[in-house]
């Protein structure tokens, strides 16, 4: 190989490629994995959530196909905060041969401890506390932190040093003047790396449809006030379990309405243990109310905090708003408050539980009738203002369905970068950086799109749901199912018995006796000649969809079941 064409090649040779395996194009499951020299670090793992859709999944989780493959490659995992959608998939890929190092301040570890405890995978975690003040050496990258404003204390965004140049990944973010923990987002140090140089920032873009800044969250405080100045009875708040910063404003509130405050919910009592013991909530444990002290004081000296504020079916709340509540029911004179916004796609879950909630009498406050919720996300003067610190050579927008992603990429040119340095990407797209040309000049280029997509994790299986399987369960939960049971000579193929119907969610086989024997009619008249039990089964199934599509319109699920005997 000649000379220049050895430093050809080197030149294409990519000296940073950036990995998002998940984040992008939805809200949740945040994984971002930036390689070097053949070394990955990892920054966030988290979950999501299922959609309506997603009939009985409990939560999916990033297609981390490309990290296991390469375990031997991690430099490390850094987590920004505690939130699910950024640490909840990390224990399944600890489990799955993990065992980089995983970087993460006091309290986001105390989170990742319990989950790994649950999962008896604490001992096989390489865990490590870090501080915003902290530099680690992860070679080829050099990881610092900066402190962000978050609906979660003592979260951090992530500024890492690699061989292309310098990464400025903001995770959640916002700019509150009046923090609840009177920590703002470090904008000196974001500053100072605008000023040093910063290559690619990849910033939050949750809140790009909101014109402004998001309100303070102090601001929600004044709400707090009246509502416990004026409930005569019991007030009860739904939140995120690891919003922790509302936690202690209601604390606060309630303290100065001489309220006490309890807890419910297994996540939220374990989160509110956790940072009561690492001193990030100032209440001592045995001021909290116990179950039987929450029903058997006076409602006007009770507050209570629990989860469920997205209506999540197995949620205190949702348990209370439909009366099954096995400690707590809600009477005449409680007041809710669901501190939250419905999370795209949540909205049906949401809206059900308000309803439920009114019918056991309880005054409820939401999003519609209030100022009851502050955003941990920034708003659009906020994205502007991170770029006016940062002042990147390239950005691309994170966090977000397309169109938050798409719109923060609009606000990216309105504020002064060329749209060839702006990418707009979803999971398991790349974007390369190295110097492509040979001007010595750092260029970035779409690389070539990775596997990434949805994990499903239903029960204890993982990953073993595919969009077949789905696409199963929505028909079954829309159109029912037909078993037809047929018994056949195995010597000589004659029907010996059947065909047999068996109805489930299609019709109400005791009402519709003469539709079931029209389809037995209907699977008689193809079965007659003798064939193979495969033939015989293609038979059933098209003589059944044709038949119900022709009679009801619909298309349930045909199961045959032709048996030798």
């Amino acid at each position: 190989m000649t000379k220049d064409k050895k430093s050809l090649d080197d030149q294409a040779t990519p000296l940073l490629r950036v990995i998002p395996l998940g984040g992008l194009g939805e809200i949740g499951k945040n994984m971002l994995v930036l390689e070097a020299d053949d070394n990955l670090l990892i920054i966030d793992a988290g979950l999501m959530f299922p959609t309506s859709e997603m009939h009985g999944i409990d939560i999916v989780i990033p297609d981390a196909t490309y990290v296991i493959d390469r375990l031997a490659q991690v430099r490390g995992v850094v987590l920004t905060h505690g939130h699910e959608d950024h640490i909840g998939a990390l224990s399944y890929f600890v489990e799955q041969g993990l065992r980089a190092p995983v970087y993460a301040t006091a309290l986001t570890q105390g989170l990742l401890e319990v989950k790994l405890r649950e999962q008896k995978l604490l001992g096989e975690a390489d865990l490590h506390t870090v501080t915003a003040d902290d530099v680690i050496e992860l070679t080829p990258f050099t990881v610092e932190f900066f402190h962000t404003t978050h609906s979660f204390p003592d979260s951090v965004g992530v500024s890492v040093l690699t061989p292309a140049g310098r990464v400025v990944h903001t995770s959640d973010y916002r700019f509150d003047p009046t923090p609840v923990d009177g920590r703002p987002t470090e904008e000196d140090k974001l500053r100072r790396w605008g000023d040093e140089g910063v290559l690619l920032l990849l910033a939050d873009s949750t809140n790009a449809e909101r014109q402004g800044t998001t309100a303070s969250e102090a601001s929600l405080e004044a709400t707090l006030d009246t509502v416990m100045a004026e409930a005569p009875g019991r007030v009860l708040l739904a939140t995120f379990a690891s919003n922790l910063g509302r936690v202690q404003q209601v604390i606060n509130v309630a303290r100065r309405h001489g309220r006490r405050v309890g807890m419910v919910g297994r996540s939220m009592v374990n989160n509110v243990r956790i940072a009561i013991k690492l001193g990030y909530l100032d209440i001592k444990e045995e001021e909290l109310l116990t179950a039987g002290e929450m029903e058997s004081l006076p409602g006007n000296q009770v507050v209570i905090v629990a989860t469920g504020s997205q209506g999540e079916p197995t949620s205190a709340m949702v348990r209370m708003s439909m009366g099954d509540h096995r400690q707590l029911m809600l009477r005449a004179g409680d007041t809710v408050v669901l501190s939250a916004t419905p999370i795209p796609g949540n909205e049906e879950l949401f809206n059900r539980t308000v309803d439920n909630l009114f019918r056991q009498g309880a005054n409820v406050l939401y999003h519609e009738l209030g100022n009851v919720h502050v955003s941990g996300h920034g708003g659009q003067e906020d994205y502007l203002r991170m770029f006016a610190l940062t002042r990147p050579r390239y950005f691309i927008p994170v966090h977000g369905e397309y169109r938050h992603l798409v719109l923060h990429a609009r606000l990216a040119q309105q504020w002064g970068l060329p749209a060839d340095r702006v990418f707009i990407l979803e999971d398991g797209d790349t974007v390369e950086f190295g110097d492509f040309s040979g001007t010595g000049e750092i260029e970035a280029r779409r690389g070539e799109k990775i596997e990434a997509g949805h994990v499903y994790v239903d029960g204890l299986g993982v990953g073993d749901i595919g969009n077949v399987v789905l696409r199963d369960r929505r028909q079954l939960s829309q159109e029912g199912f037909i078993v037809c049971i047929v018994a056949v000579d195995e010597y000589d193929g004659e029907i010996i018995y059947g065909p047999e119907i068996i109805s489930r969610g299609f019709v109400y086989m005791r009402e519709q006796e003469d539709l079931i024997r029209r389809a037995q009619e209907a699977v008689s008249k193809v079965i007659k000649k003798k064939a193979p039990t495969s033939v015989l089964e293609n038979k059933i199934k098209d003589a059944l969809g044709n038949f119900a599509a022709r009679e009801i319109g619909r298309r349930p699920m045909v199961l045959p079941l032709v048996i030798e005997m």
